[in-house]
């Protein structure tokens, strides 16, 4: 389905939100912001949807399935429309393979061509479905038989294959590779069997693809995983060569880890290949990006533009999808969250005194520059998402409209109220 024109106008801007947006400015005022940069800033942010996340995923309880699931990729391509006719804040899909195999490749490309998304990153799914009783045990990559290896490649390549009929030109991998028992592996031989079969797949890929490497410490091993940090991960993207580089997933990190330093160190060394945005209460929870920890993505967008400004890394060479689990939830719902949350991160980040904090730390002030930092946090930034929305073409609150249209009891009148993925 898709929304009209008038539909969308009917949700544009109040009074409410202009005197909002004025009293921002107002407070801005002494302080050399140009405020106009700053929407076309948060315009210019667009945030990657993953096609394994329009969905309830893997919830088994009927209860907790919403109806009017997609049911292919071009389904979920359409819910994707859907977001970004709301927002404007997601321009493209990153697909995960086998899970969401196009069917027909010239009609998904021409529906994503209608709908104004771009292909973003592929996903391939190594150790959880090619062959699950072998993985599970002893790993993909890193396995110690090597034709298991060589299936897995094999998996990779395809997905690369499959990336390039889309128009895609980059490739993430994660594996859970590891073991749960000590004595089960000899570190130094699964992470070289791992780095092996990287470079197989690095050496396919097309020359103007990169290769994004995640880590994650634990699960579903236990004991030990071959990739556990991004120390790890940048060593291995490092022997690769120059289009590899690491992947940060928020989720993937142990307790009271400081991600917004992991983020500075890898921007330092040009390694920072982008983010997979989610939170955590405990481990890897998939939560909704901000909804546990929203300072901690407040310091780590500063540590970003920072990195961008001091000519560490470009902010355009760094790449962007939310990769939460919606479970019990509408996931639109919970997506359109998500977007907002992302940016109102951002767009706070963008209104911290760089030039004061900077002085502050040649001084080592941290009063002053905690002062100078809350300032910005504490600022309630939706006014400015909301106009850079608007003018981009969105609506002033997408939550409300996608309520008010009933667009999920639409779905689940088109699509029916058992439909699901059916390879969940």
């Amino acid at each position: 389905m898709r929304i009209s024109e008038d539909q969308l106008a009917s949700f544009s801007s109040t009074d409410f939100h202009i005197r909002s947006l004025d009293l921002l400015r107002e407070r801005f005022s002494k302080h050399n912001l140009n405020f106009e940069q700053v929407i076309r800033k948060i315009q210019e942010f667009q945030i990657a949807i993953p096609s394994a996340a329009l969905g309830n995923g893997k919830a088994k309880n009927k209860k907790s399935r919403t109806g009017g699931e997609p049911r292919n990729l071009n389904e979920k391509l359409e819910d994707i429309g859907l977001l970004q006719q709301l927002t404007c804040k997601t321009n493209s899909v990153s697909v995960y393979i086998p899970w969401d195999m196009p069917e027909d490749y010239k009609e998904v490309k021409d529906l994503a061509n209608e709908l104004n998304l771009e292909f973003d990153t592929m996903n391939s799914t190594s150790s959880q479905d090619q062959n699950q009783k072998e993985y599970a045990k002893l790993g993909s990559l890193g396995n110690p038989n090597k034709a298991i290896r060589e299936e897995a490649i094999a998996h990779n390549e395809e997905v690369i294959n499959i990336g390039k009929k889309l128009g895609s030109r980059g490739l993430t991998v994660w594996m859970a590779d590891g073991s749960n028992f000590p004595g089960q592996a000899k570190f130094r031989s699964t992470l070289g069997w791992t780095e092996e079969s990287l470079r197989e797949i690095y050496e396919f890929m097309p020359s103007d693809w990169d290769l994004m490497l995640e880590y994650k410490p634990y699960e579903p091993n236990c004991y030990h995983t071959v990739v556990p940090d991004w120390g790890t991960s940048s060593m291995l993207a490092k022997r690769l060569g120059a289009r590899a580089k690491v992947l940060v997933d928020l989720g993937n990190h142990l307790p009271k880890t400081n991600i917004e330093q992991i983020v500075a160190t890898l921007m330092y060394q040009n390694l920072l290949a982008g983010f997979h945005f989610n939170d955590s209460k405990y481990g890897d929870d998939d939560l909704n990006p901000s909804s546990v920890k929203p300072y901690q993505l407040f310091l780590i967008f500063c540590e970003l533009i920072g990195g961008d400004q001091d000519g560490a890394q470009a902010w355009d060479s760094i790449s962007w999808m939310i990769d939460a689990s919606y479970n019990t939830q509408d996931p639109l719902v919970d997506l359109i969250q998500a977007l907002e949350a992302i940016t109102i991160a951002y767009t706070k980040a963008m209104l911290v005194d760089r030039k004061k904090l900077q002085e502050c730390q040649q001084n080592g002030e941290g009063s002053q520059a905690q002062e100078i930092l809350q300032m910005a946090y504490l600022t309630d930034v939706r006014p400015l998402v909301c106009e850079a929305r608007v003018r981009a073409g969105g609506v002033a609150e997408p939550l409300e409209a996608y309520r008010i249209l009933m667009i999920r009891n639409k779905l689940v009148h088109e699509r029916g109220v058992k439909s699901y993925n059916s390879i969940f």
